[in-house]
């Protein structure tokens, strides 16, 4: 693609940026903007106006003819309500209005979306907040305006409220921090994100054969076909020609809602494919995930493709994740996690370093609780992404900086070398300070940290939420004990070695899928939460409650309301997953009837005699697993209270599931294709 087919795309003419602002904003309004953006500053209710008749403007002007407040409630996907532009005049007409209330305030109804108890059915009014820190955009000829969603009692009620809370608190103790490493330029830090996307493409024609994937977002049952990944051809294989379609199409409906897609390759499994985006802010980076997600779900559409997000929508295949880098800077575009030439002096970085640390030892089940729902239970753990347990990859350059410091021995920078890997074109290429580890649940890759458990489908918000929080934390810790110290460096150098030799062992380098990192992880303390049964109930723990509402992220009837969300949604999900698969076992087991009865009359031929033995015995067992599911389902209505739901599913309802598809896919491998009655995996994997 040339240069004019980049001008023509129109990167970023979707939205309301600051250029677009620039022109349909007076100067002094959109410097009260900036300044409400950079500083925190309240907007006047002039301004508002202003900003509001500019907007709608600039809207108009690109074929919009509604708008909508755009929030994130509890279900993990965003949620609109439109609103038209057009309203009676006088003269029997219409005029155009959009007023600066329009802007800042809108009233969803709240009673049904999730809550946790903090709203009832009865009590419905809820509001939106314009968020000015986000831009607004046009999309499907709408004008989309990002805003915060909360109670008629004030309580959040959506996703984007506790990740702005988090920001601000992040930015007040790092400047503290910096305050008293010298640094009296730095107005802000900021948390910055980039959130790889994984995902998988299949053709909408076979998606619509198997309600599995249309209802649970993933296959319950199928045998595995004769090819799989195990070639370990289609990593970075040559993109098709009708996936390469479909990703330029997504890009081009990215880049003109200002989203900088930058990478795209085919991934391990069959089907499977990743983008990764530019990093921006921590709060648009959220809503540019959203967006992404949403886009790559239309756009398959118009390619006749379904876009599947489910962390494990193929059983035998890798499953797809959300890998979310993460990293510290400041307005003045410095890197608070790049160790520069000496990190062995860089106290900066040092401190940095030790705080991350110090907060993932202290806070990993908290990070584990953000990622943890059905979806991701079947992805963790696997020999293709993080274990359950939360470690920390540095590499084995900073793990013995790490040692040095906490040894108090001498440590010699090292400059990066070079490889002769080109000498049959004459190069020298630069070799990193560091390898690479994919079995760590969080990685330190150069001069930010990759968290690796994030799943697919699920939003980015809570986990930069808790990693933003805890960094908070443990600067403020930080800042405390050092103001007021007659001696800073000494007491600066005496604390970060503190917390390094304190938390040494949240470090590990090694290969995190070997049986013997389970073992040296429960010497060191390091919990194993392998699904969200056991994970969940270490959300309310006293330290956890004490973090969240101390740093002002939630009040206790907040956490409390989500807790309760995300243990409603896991039985939900379990529980619509068992149904489905007695609807499923029904179909297969008319399909093998009929199956039967063809072969029966040739029946004594030897060969069909074996077969017709082994259906009727497979068939047998799977009708006894089948009745044991439907009694588990009729006894989970029982339940008054999610947490024991929660365990009843996980230790009897998914168990079982499992039983029914060993049977189900022995039956399939037995049965003839043409007498199936759904896509085989072979058809779902390789139809382009």
């Amino acid at each position: 693609m040339g240069a004019s087919e980049f001008d023509n795309v129109g990167f970023g003419s979707l939205t309301f940026n600051r250029s677009a602002m620039k022109k349909y904003l007076s100067n002094e309004t959109f410097q009260a903007w900036n300044d409400c953006v950079q500083n925190r500053k309240v907007l006047s209710s002039q301004t508002a106006s202003e900003i509001a008749s500019g907007m709608k403007d600039w809207a108009l002007e690109h074929g919009a003819t509604h708008y909508s407040h755009w929030f994130q409630p509890l279900t993990g996907v965003t949620a609109e309500k439109h609103e038209g532009f057009m309203i009676p005049s006088e003269d029997d007409g219409f005029k155009l209005e959009f007023t600066s209330r329009e802007l800042i305030k809108g009233e969803p109804d709240a009673s049904s979306f999730p809550s946790g108890g903090l709203r009832s059915t009865f009590e419905a009014r809820g509001y939106s907040a314009w968020d000015p820190t986000s831009y607004a955009f046009i999309k499907d000829r709408t004008l989309y305006i990002p805003t915060v969603f909360f109670a008629y009692s004030g309580e959040a009620l959506d996703k984007k409220t506790p990740l702005l809370r988090s920001c601000d608190a992040l930015n007040r103790q790092a400047l503290r921090v910096l305050r008293l490493l010298g640094d009296s330029e730095t107005r802000s830090v900021t948390a910055n994100v980039g959130a790889e996307q994984e995902y998988f493409l299949i053709r909408k024609e076979l998606f619509n054969r198997r309600v599995d994937l249309k209802l649970c977002g993933r296959t319950i049952l199928g045998a595995p076909s004769p090819k799989g990944q195990e070639l370990d051809d289609h990593y970075y294989g040559a993109i098709k020609p009708e996936v390469s379609k479909f990703m330029k199409d997504v890009n081009r409906a990215l880049w003109k809602l200002g989203i900088c897609s930058k990478t795209e390759h085919n991934e391990v499994a069959p089907g499977q494919f990743e983008m990764a985006p530019f990093f921006t802010t921590a709060n648009r980076a959220n809503d540019q995930n959203q967006l992404t997600m949403e886009i790559m779900k239309r756009v398959a559409d118009d390619h006749n493709l379904v876009c599947i997000l489910n962390e494990k929508p193929f059983a035998g295949t890798n499953g797809s994740g959300k890998h979310v880098n993460w990293s510290l800077s400041t307005d003045r575009g410095e890197n608070l996690f790049s160790p520069g030439s000496s990190p062995s002096s860089n106290r900066r970085f040092l401190v940095m370093l030790a705080a991350f640390l110090k907060g993932v030892d202290e806070y990993s089940e908290l990070l584990r609780c953000s990622t943890a729902y059905a979806g991701n239970d079947l992805r963790l753990g696997g020999l293709e992404a993080p274990p359950a347990i939360i470690s920390v990859f540095t590499g084995m350059y900073l793990e013995n900086l790490i040692d040095s410091i906490i040894n108090d021995s001498n440590f010699e920078n090292a400059s990066g070398s070079l490889m002769e890997a080109g000498k049959a074109v004459g190069l020298s290429i630069p070799k990193d300070l560091t390898d690479r580890n994919r079995t760590s649940a969080i990685a330190y890759t150069g001069n930010k940290f990759e968290f690796r458990m994030p799943g697919a489908s699920q939003s980015i918000a809570s986990p930069v939420t808790y990693l933003n929080t805890i960094m908070a934390q443990q600067l403020k810790e930080i800042a405390d004990s050092l103001e007021g110290s007659g001696n800073l460096d000494q007491d600066l150098d005496k604390l970060i070695r503190k917390i390094l030799k304190e938390h040494r062992r949240i470090v590990f380098n090694g290969n995190g899928y070997t049986d013997s990192w389970l073992q040296e992880a429960k010497k060191r303390g390091l919990k194993n939460l392998k699904n969200t049964a056991m994970t969940l109930p270490e959300y309310m723990s006293e330290k956890n409650v004490e973090l969240l509402t101390s740093n002002g992220i939630y009040s206790v009837s907040e956490m409390e309301g989500r807790n309760e969300v995300h243990m409603q949604k896991y039985c939900s999900l379990i529980l619509i997953e068992a149904r489905t698969m007695v609807k499923m076992l029904c179909d297969i087991f008319s399909s093998v009837a009929l199956y039967s009865a063809k072969i029966s009359p040739a029946r004594s031929m030897v060969l069909n005699d074996a077969i017709l033995d082994k259906i009727q015995k497979t068939s047998s067992v799977l009708m006894k697993d089948e009745e044991k599911l439907e009694a588990l389902i009729e006894k989970a209505s029982s339940f008054t209270d999610n947490s024991s739901l929660m365990v009843f599913c996980s230790e009897e309802i998914i168990p079982q599931l499992e039983k029914c598809r060993e049977s189900a896919d022995r039956l399939e491998g037995l049965t003839h294709p043409d007498y199936w009655p759904f896509p085989g995996y072979t058809e779902l994997l390789f139809s382009f």
